[in-house]
């Protein structure tokens, strides 16, 4: 579990998963909305606590259906959801562990399926950009059983009914309802940008894919902020949030074919400043793509491709998602009182 600092010291990374499949999405199942819902439960897994937990009678928590007196095993830590061929992802930070003073990714998990099978998952790759580990099911008899998702091919909208499956403090998979509020938030947490949801999330969430009506996979769960404590530490919110799934497509792809997204470049350091009374960024250094394209230092960035750039963190996240390394866009920028718009090729982080 992560924690930021300052005012949102409060802020827990309780969350994190995604859904990935074919790269067109699939139709929905036949059955309508209930049949959505049931093949997200069942594609869901828990990712299960690497040692026995025990707690009192007043806070008993176990095998999702397990009932009993005295002290009972905590077995779900965190949730994941199945891709395809075997496939889950689920939060980075949830299948981190202490190996020699640092924190190293699992190499590999015990997962729990809604059919109760308790099958390990090898690491295949993970990402600390988008907090996003990718494992895999090497159990075929098990694979066949779960039910994989897509990412939905467009950007969700402001106000869009979604819904997320998970283990909210152990328990589930358990099924929550919500909407997507500002799509467009960043937090300390993760350095990609951020969706906000009305939804209600819990610590154990993490990795449970946020989905719309259709079963696509709209984003992952990433993060909420603390309301309320239940169990102890154990956390839950209305607030929640998720990394959209135009990023989480490019990069769980690249993991599982082996390797790292490839990401541009631009070559502009970017500094803040107030011009009347909004808050600008300036060019404060140029390399590289920029410098060829015919930025220079004291530039100010206004937009690039038709798309408004008021910070530095807006730009990243708009060259890590809607482009690639040799394209080439078109940068407007103000030079003194004159306005200009640049070619810039971009190149390869």
């Amino acid at each position: 579990m992560k924690q930021s600092v300052g005012q949102v010291a409060a802020l827990i990374a309780v969350l994190a998963g995604v859904a990935w499949a074919a790269p067109t999405s699939a139709e929905p199942p036949a059955g309508g909305f209930p049949a959505v819902i049931e093949q997200a439960k069942r594609g869901t897994i828990g990712i299960l606590q690497d040692q026995p937990v025990q707690q009192g009678p007043s806070g008993q928590q176990g095998r999702p259906g397990q009932e009993g007196q005295g002290p009972a095993r905590v077995l779900v830590k965190a949730s994941g959801f199945h891709l395809h061929d075997g496939y889950i992802v689920t939060a980075r930070h949830a299948v981190e562990q202490e190996e020699r003073g640092d924190q190293v990714v699992a190499r590999q998990v015990t997962v729990l399926t809604y059919e109760l099978d308790e099958v390990p998952a090898t690491l295949v790759g993970s990402n600390a950009y988008l907090d996003v580990a990718v494992y895999r099911i090497a159990e075929e008899a098990v694979v066949k059983r779960l039910p994989a998702a897509a990412f939905v091919d467009r950007e969700p909208a402001p106000g869009e009914d979604v819904f997320t499956v998970g283990y909210p403090l152990g328990w589930g998979p358990a099924v929550a309802f919500g909407r997507i509020g500002n799509e467009n938030i960043f937090l300390q947490t993760v350095d990609t940008r951020l969706m906000q949801l009305d939804l209600t999330a819990c610590n154990g969430n993490s990795g449970g894919g946020l989905f719309n009506a259709r079963g696509e996979v709209v984003g992952f769960m990433h993060a909420v902020i603390r309301t309320e404590t239940t169990q102890g530490e154990q956390q839950c919110s209305k607030m929640a949030f998720s990394v959209p799934s135009l990023l989480a497509k490019r990069v769980v792809t690249s993991l599982i074919q082996g390797g790292q997204p490839a990401f541009s470049r631009l070559g502009l350091g970017l500094t803040s400043i107030k011009r009347g009374t909004r808050l600008r960024v300036a060019v404060s250094e140029v390399s590289g793509p920029a410098r060829d394209g015919g930025l220079q230092k004291g530039d100010i960035l206004l937009g690039i491709d038709g798309t408004e750039i008021a910070d530095a963190r807006q730009l990243k996240n708009y060259l890590i998602e809607r482009t690639v390394p040799g394209q080439k866009v078109a940068v407007r920028v103000l030079r003194g009182d004159k306005e200009l718009v640049l070619t810039v090729t971009l190149g390869k982080s």
